[in-house]
């Protein structure tokens, strides 16, 4: 099948649901999200998916630290009066083996973000910004590659956001340039260490329907023209980020369907010369007897070159396939999930997501003809009594990777993972987010090898007016 027709199917099917979706929605709403960053669930209605992690940021209001400055402004204008300006610190400590067993990567940086948002002008316009910086406490040369600072273990502080906001309607916003809080399967701001990912652009999103089960539609498209690297204090063009040498953008256009408990959404990457990525995804979620509750969830990638085909030199497709369920009760959830690849290319992470229901800490289990399966269970400690304490283990099995070329078979993995995380409830302490995780990844065929993950990170988010 050639790519005009591929493309051409996915554009259609997007611009189709949308528009048939949007007939069905009822008036405008703000649409709130969930981060990847938020807390371990504990049940299947705080389960949600790739797709379903849309929207920005959401900072608890604590009380402020510099609450006088905000009461010099209450009879300004709403330009003005409703600034927010919010603080994140945050502490990292990371220490990875690769398989070889002598690649270490180490590091401990302390840093953050002071972010800047301003209020509407005339109800439909405000700007913002957000100064990262993360800064070696411990860094051991020859060591890097830790994902919170640069390459060679030094610090980095970079204005990585500078944006404008256009309120279109009520429902609808436009971010205009550099801007992070985009959450989606294959682009993403992947907010899990110290400084996130951030994006060059131009993207509009908006929300359709009602609350409380009615039907309800997110919507978004744009172009993105450039992405910065979480360890990188330069903008780079989204080609060159998937690994092309020349200068192509990323136009995007998705949205996402709910209609009660149920689900489903359809996003389409294109980049001219680069790659074309579909992906849809569904579920359904349903109360059982006795405090049980049940959700099921089905996705699908594919991914090929399109045009010139300048990424890889050479024509490629693939595909994916996964099911997940999860089974919550008293706190408890056990998660189940399946995915298979095809055996045409290994999948490509070409802009910091990857949505894949079996990716664990250390491996994405992305590459060529793999199957893999994975089990995971979490609970919340709340419901023993220890406030704000949750934990989850995951076991993942994969198998069938062939080398993408030669189809060759290559060595399965198996990878287990613990994590732990506390949130204490204390009124000045909501902020703070301790967690400690734990990967160790076993390499079963041919070399018996094993890699190892540990990280430590303590977060503290307060608003300082």
């Amino acid at each position: 099948m050639d790519f005009e027709r591929v493309h051409n199917r996915f554009t259609t099917l997007a611009a189709v649901c949308c528009l048939g979706l949007l007939l069905w929605a009822e008036p405008l709403r703000a649409e709130e999200s969930i981060d990847q960053s938020e807390p371990i669930p504990s049940s299947v209605d705080e389960v949600t998916g790739p797709l379903e992690q849309l929207g920005e940021v959401k900072f608890r209001r604590l009380p402020r630290v510099l609450p006088w400055i905000k009461g010099q402004l209450k009879d300004a204008p709403a330009f003005f009066r409703d600034t927010t300006m919010d603080l994140s610190v945050r502490s990292y400590y990371s220490r990875a083996s690769k398989y070889d067993g002598t690649t270490i990567s180490e590091a401990w940086a302390l840093g953050g973000a002071l972010n800047y948002r301003s209020g509407w002008l005339l109800d439909r316009v405000s700007v913002g910004a957000s100064l990262y910086t993360s800064q070696p406490l411990y860094a051991p040369a020859g060591s890097g590659g830790s994902g919170v600072l640069q390459p060679d273990q030094s610090g980095i502080t970079v204005l990585g956001q500078l944006y404008g906001r256009i309120k279109l309607t009520d429902q609808v916003v436009a971010n205009l340039y550099r801007y992070a809080d985009y959450k989606t399967p294959y682009l993403s701001k992947d907010d899990g260490k110290i400084i996130p990912y951030s994006f060059e652009g131009y993207f509009v999103k908006g929300t359709l329907g009602e609350t409380g089960g009615a039907p309800q539609l997110v919507f978004g498209g744009g172009y993105f023209t450039k992405i910065k690297d979480k360890t990188s204090e330069n903008f780079i063009w989204m080609s060159e980020k998937a690994g092309a040498t020349v200068k192509r953008g990323v136009s995007v256009l998705g949205g996402l369907y709910t209609a009660g408990r149920f689900s489903l959404g359809a996003v389409d990457y294109y980049s001219n010369d680069i790659i074309n990525i579909g992906y849809t995804e569904g579920s359904f979620t349903k109360d059982l007897d006795n405090g049980l509750g049940i959700r099921l969830a089905a996705q699908f990638t594919d991914q090929r070159s399109v045009g010139s085909e300048l990424l890889t030199g050479t024509g490629f497709s693939t595909n994916q396939f996964g099911v997940k369920s999860d089974l919550s009760y008293a706190g408890a959830i056990l998660t189940l999930a399946y995915t298979l690849n095809s055996r045409g290319y290994d999948l490509q992470k070409p802009w910091s997501g990857y949505p894949g229901f079996t990716s664990a800490m250390i491996n994405n289990y992305k590459g060529a003809g793999y199957n893999a399966w994975y089990a995971k269970v979490s609970y919340d400690f709340s419901e023993s009594g220890l406030e704000g304490v949750a934990a989850y283990a995951l076991v993942t099995h994969g198998w069938g990777q062939v080398d993408q070329v030669t189809k060759a078979p290559l060595p399965g993995e198996n990878e287990l993972n613990a994590d732990i995380q506390w949130r204490p409830k204390l009124a000045y302490l909501t902020g703070l987010r301790l967690r400690v995780r734990y990967g160790l990844a076993h390499q079963y065929e041919g070399a018996k090898q094993y890699s190892r993950d540990g990280r430590v990170m303590v977060t503290y988010d307060f608003p300082l007016m």
